[in-house]
């Protein structure tokens, strides 16, 4: 997060994509573009996971965010690489482009917004949120 927001990225994390699947870190940059940022705690975690191609399509760069430790030889060569050491973190690899159709940079853009203005909705009323989540399960 610490990352993005040093590069005047607006990050969100746990980001639910049209597809079903959930980005790690969806960041809206400033030029109006989408980066998803995949975590990776380790080889076992990239080699289980077959999932992170599918998130190319709803972002105009994909990176890896991997610790020190990580054997970056295993990382697809087409993906962005940031390295973290606790909270600090170095872009190694800038991610190539791959451009978003304007239609689904429009959806992505709702979606994204939609999603952080009930991240803060609930931050400024916890137990009204929480009610209303209730509420809804119910029905």
């Amino acid at each position: 997060m610490r990352f993005c927001a040093s590069r005047g990225w607006a990050p969100l994390t746990e980001v639910s994509l049209p597809n079903g699947r959930r980005a790690d870190i969806l960041a809206l940059r400033p030029d109006g573009g989408f980066a998803i940022i995949e975590v990776k705690s380790g080889p076992r975690d990239f080699l289980a996971d077959a999932k992170w191609p599918e998130y190319r399509g709803f972002c105009d760069a994909l990176y890896f965010a991997v610790d020190l430790d990580f054997p970056q030889a295993l990382l697809p060569a087409d993906c962005g690489l940031v390295v973290a050491d606790g909270l600090e973190a170095a872009l190694l690899r800038e991610a190539p482009p791959h451009p978003l159709a304007p239609s689904r940079r429009r959806a992505l853009l709702h979606r994204f917004a939609r999603q952080a203005a009930a991240r803060l909705a609930a931050l400024a009323d916890p137990a009204g949120f929480a009610e209303l989540r209730s509420a809804l399960r119910a029905e």
